[in-house]
């Protein structure tokens, strides 16, 4: 069975490219329309605090607006930092976006590293792994129990853990939710760490965001979107940074076009749409891979790129992974 394909979306508005913010986020809702009108599969928000460009802060009401203008595609969040809110308002926020879309929310929690954030939500940046086990827990267990109103409309809304590595494989295992990285890596320990703690493994379920975007032109794409891709990279330098007393180098966006410091993000490659499937179906031999997203904007690169990367996730690849 192939993946469901989807958009990550992170809303960054930076300079020097920098838009009206309600034009902005109106013509992402747009965007999100058109796609789900074309087939996408899936649509997905991220989440980060006091970023001076603006990036998205918070998800589970942005779901809720895109539900009012999709119809088919799934809605997740890739991640709510779980520590910086009560379990109780995680669940019913999820559950109003899943009323608002007739079903069709994935509830992606995770457990963040940016010590403001805790140090402005009163959460303990040190309790973060534990804190997040909890919530994942918990919002289960309060949709069970039918301890929110409305209620989501899925029985159950699929729960993910953003986990990566051996011990965040082990700890949703444990707790008998998704885990949202698709390293294969990953995959025997997950699979262990459910049966072990007595889940069926019809559970089982894997996902995240890959490594690449789709372009016709892969060396023209990535040349344009250098600059973007130099400020994507340098803001996850300075976010990780914030509190450490640490002051990160910035890159250079020479190094950035010869490929080096990466950082946190991990490499970005640009792939024809016959290299996207190839890719794909790697990711998916070894493990039960459900969703994959591609970064929708790298930076606030600019919309007619954004666009015609969409254009090519639906007409090119997504047909010739169920062929």
């Amino acid at each position: 069975m192939s993946p469901t394909l989807g958009l990550y979306f992170d809303f960054r508005n930076p300079e020097p490219w920098q838009r009206d913010p309600a034009a902005y986020y109106g013509w992402h809702l747009d965007l999100m329309e058109d796609a789900d009108r074309r087939g996408i599969g899936a649509l997905w928000a991220t989440e980060h605090h006091f970023v001076e460009d603006g990036y998205l802060p918070q998800p589970l009401p942005m779901l809720a607006a895109i539900a009012g203008r999709t119809s088919q595609c799934r809605l997740g969040t890739g991640v709510v930092v779980a520590p910086l809110m009560h379990p109780m308002v995680i669940a019913e926020q999820a559950a109003l976006a899943d009323v608002i879309s007739d079903g069709r929310v994935e509830l992606g929690l995770g457990a963040g590293y940016v010590a403001p954030e805790f140090e402005a939500f009163g959460a303990d940046l040190a309790e973060r792994y534990h804190d997040t086990d909890h919530a994942l827990a918990e919002v289960g267990r309060i949709f069970a129990d039918g301890e929110c109103t409305p209620g989501p409309v899925q029985n159950p809304l699929p729960i993910w853990a953003g986990y990566l590595g051996p011990v965040g494989a082990r700890r949703a295992g444990r707790l008998g939710v998704g885990l949202l990285t698709w390293n294969p890596e990953s995959w025997p320990i997950y699979r262990d760490a459910l049966s072990a703690a007595g889940h069926n493994l019809s559970v089982a379920r894997m996902g995240g965001v890959v490594d690449f975007m789709v372009a016709e032109d892969p060396e023209r794409f990535f040349a344009q979107i250098v600059p973007h891709r130099t400020h994507q990279l340098n803001s996850y330098r300075q976010n990780a940074a914030k509190g450490s007393g640490h002051t990160p180098r910035m890159l250079t966006e020479d190094e950035v076009r010869e490929g080096r410091g990466s950082g946190v993000v991990g490499a970005l490659k640009i792939f024809t749409p016959d290299q996207a499937v190839a890719r794909i179906n790697e990711i998916t031999a070894a493990a039960p891979v459900e969703h994959l997203y591609l970064w929708a904007s790298i930076g606030g690169m600019p919309e007619d790129l954004v666009e015609a990367q969409m254009g090519l996730l639906i007409d090119q690849v997504q047909p010739k992974l169920s062929e």
